[in-house]
């Protein structure tokens, strides 16, 4: 049946008393009151039984059994469901927990597929504000989107944290495969995020212009900020993929022109080393009229000529910045 999490029913802005899931539907029908009930990975049979009781569409329900690719919203009478992923990332790892919310008169139920950041700190924040709590259902989901879209500023930063370690250490060390295949792995990550995030503006779009009974007009400001962050978050997201990409830009530059570097000073000491050995080679030749070959002191010169050869060679290739 999965773990219930939570259960409870609210009024006023107060919490008045937890409760069986069984007894939903008769808290929920009591005017002026709602019930927020909280599931870890439900089953068919947990799911069926809410159906039961909140009279929810069988097409929600069998969404609710599906895994979907990105986050959507779904209108079903009176009543919403919306599917929305919390990225979790655990040793470098990233993945994605899939929550699925059903709202109606009377009645919040959240199911999380998966061991993501708890809900109950949302609970905790909606409890501790009464005056907007009395709003009802509409505010907690907009309590619940806000805490979704958190979810996606820690891992963010802590994938630019390490993009930017990265950038340093190619700017300072020769490029390495494995800075390769981390940047590349981390940019992935980066458009994963993306992906998920993404729908979550068409979802707070809808929220500000759907009329249901249970959402008050005067809490479409709320999901108008929930579209804010989200369109911040996807700036941000937009700006560190950008910085992946350029690190990596930098770091074949870098790469190619330390490169360069080591190609000019190998051509370089070439240059020098080929003059003793033209010089040799000339004298190697065994002809019988070489007139320096008789000279008492022509070994010393020709070795003088060799080391200032070289030498002016040297300097001139230091102060062009070749050696």
């Amino acid at each position: 049946m999965g773990r219930v999490v939570a259960a409870a029913v609210y009024s006023a802005g107060r919490k008045v008393t937890n409760i069986n899931i069984d007894e939903g539907s008769e808290w929920a029908q009591k005017p002026g009151h709602f019930v927020w009930i909280g599931l870890e990975e439900p089953d068919a049979e947990a799911l069926a039984s809410l159906q039961c009781q909140f009279n929810l569409h069988e097409l929600a329900i069998e969404d609710a059994l599906e895994k979907h690719s990105r986050p959507k919203l779904e209108t079903f009478g009176d009543a919403l469901f919306i599917v929305t992923y919390s990225p979790v990332r655990h040793e470098g790892k990233l993945e994605f927990i899939e929550t699925h919310i059903f709202a109606g008169n009377g009645y919040i139920i959240t199911c999380r597929n998966g061991h993501s950041k708890s809900y109950a700190l949302v609970r905790q924040r909606c409890e501790a504000r009464p005056l907007l709590l009395e709003h009802g259902e509409d505010f907690v989901l907009y309590a619940l989107l806000d805490f979704v879209t958190e979810n996606y500023q820690p891992v963010s930063e802590a994938i630019h944290g390490e993009i930017e370690e990265l950038e340093q250490s190619v700017l300072s060390n020769s490029l390495k495969e494995e800075d390769i295949q981390r940047l590349h792995s981390l940019r992935r990550d980066i458009l994963r995020l993306r992906r998920y995030v993404a729908p979550m503006v068409e979802i707070s779009e809808e929220l500000q212009r759907l009329s249901f009974p249970f959402i008050d007009k005067n809490m479409r400001p709320y999901f108008r900020d929930v579209q804010i962050h989200v369109t911040r978050q996807m700036e941000d997201l937009a700006s560190i993929r950008d910085i992946a990409s350029q690190t990596i830009e930098i770091g074949m530059l870098m790469e190619s022109s330390r490169q360069s570097i080591t190609q000019r000073k190998f051509a370089a000491w070439a240059a020098i080393l080929a003059f003793p050995t033209a010089i040799a080679g000339i004298y190697g030749m065994n002809f019988q009229n070489m007139p320096e070959l008789g000279w008492h002191y022509g070994y010393f010169a020709v070795l003088g000529v060799i080391g200032l050869g070289c030498s002016g060679l040297f300097v001139s290739f230091k102060r062009s910045g070749w050696l």
